[in-house]
């Protein structure tokens, strides 16, 4: 080990403990979701939620957690074992992994490593589109391998809305991409950072519809009502994880609430202006100090993204589940030509301000 200098054991030390730390802050952020939705939907459904574990039941995630834990792991005769086991990894490691790109504070050097985002790619984007459509293999396996026609019609439900609704989605940044002249996460930040509020790709950067569309195809991809028809328990029993359960059903359940997070982070990054401050730099004399120069961005940063899950949830609450041709017309006769038109007004736009 005498050839490796020590600037890059620095690096390598604290590239694991930053691993290390957004895993574990990523999946109480999970955890506390799920508290948050039961706590949010009792509220608007008149009710209390879970308030009997801990004060004000805030330990009910962990109560939650120690039971699927040791529940018995049931594996039926029929299915495809290896594939079986298989499909909850995929689809919790792919929602996990997208994290690693996501810039969520101030850009904040120490030994040489920004210590508030893992992985500053020039193509970060392209990786979140990436590795959340590989996602969509989870799904499609764990149905097909459950050996249940139940399972196998909720996966094919799944792939086909996520395939569907992955083209609107993607084609709804492409305004944001052309504004900002990068696929960079961090440069895509820094291109809303000069004016607050005003310089905001949803606002000042006229991107509002692109945002609304990919609000409408987030939902879709992660299978959230009123887009959650791969689950639709009136018809489907449970969907694709009817056959799973103990941690193999919590894996899903787990990769779907990171998922809402993950949406929640491109959304805040590309249309609302990432870890900066609505009012711009007008306050950057009172945080001149070290510690609030970088504390208060991952501050703005945590909020925008309650306030996604906020939404989330109210939507929840409010919407019916669409019908399945409803859900696939909506997404290719509506979204599609729309996201096309609004790259075609922002390209002409910069064309003519340009």
């Amino acid at each position: 080990m005498s050839h490796i200098t020590p600037s890059f054991t620095t690096f390598l030390l604290l590239t694991i403990v930053k691993i290390v730390v957004v895993l574990v802050i990523t999946l109480t952020a999970v955890a506390y979701t799920v508290l948050l939705e039961r706590k949010v939907l009792g509220r608007m459904q008149n009710r209390w939620g879970p308030s009997r574990v801990g004060p004000f039941g805030l330990l009910q995630p962990l109560a939650d957690g120690i039971k699927l834990f040791l529940k018995e792991d049931m594996m039926p005769l029929a299915v495809e074992r290896p594939l079986f086991v298989l499909a909850p990894i995929i689809a919790l490691s792919c929602a996990l992994i997208s994290i690693s790109v996501v810039p969520f504070g101030a850009k904040t050097m120490v030994g040489g490593v920004d210590l508030f985002q893992i992985a500053d790619l020039n193509i970060g984007l392209l990786v979140i589109l990436g590795i959340t459509s590989i996602g969509v293999y989870g799904i499609a396996l764990s149905g097909w391998s459950s050996n249940n026609k139940y399972s196998l019609f909720g996966s094919l439900r799944a792939s086909a809305q996520l395939v569907s609704y992955e083209l609107a989605l993607g084609l709804s940044l492409v305004g944001v991409v052309l504004r900002a002249q990068s696929l960079s996460l961090r440069d895509i930040v820094n291109s809303q950072s000069a004016h607050g509020m005003r310089s905001w790709n949803v606002f000042g950067g006229c991107q509002i519809i692109g945002f609304f569309i990919y609000l409408m195809a987030a939902y879709a991809e992660t299978n959230r009502a009123p887009f959650d028809l791969p689950e639709a328990e009136s018809e489907l029993v449970a969907g694709y994880h009817t056959e799973y359960s103990s941690m193999k059903f919590a894996m899903f359940f787990m990769a779907e609430y990171a998922n809402m997070i993950t949406v929640a982070c491109v959304a805040t990054l590309l249309f609302f202006g990432g870890a900066g401050s609505p009012f711009g730099h007008l306050f950057d004399g009172f945080a001149s100090s070290g510690f609030l120069h970088a504390v208060l961005p991952i501050f703005w940063f945590v909020a925008k993204i309650l306030f996604f899950l906020l939404l989330y949830i109210w939507v929840r609450a409010t919407l019916p589940r669409f019908r399945y041709d409803q859900l696939m017309s909506f997404g290719w006769k509506f979204l599609m030509p729309v996201a096309m038109l609004n790259i075609l007004a922002t390209a002409l736009a910069l064309a003519y301000h340009g």
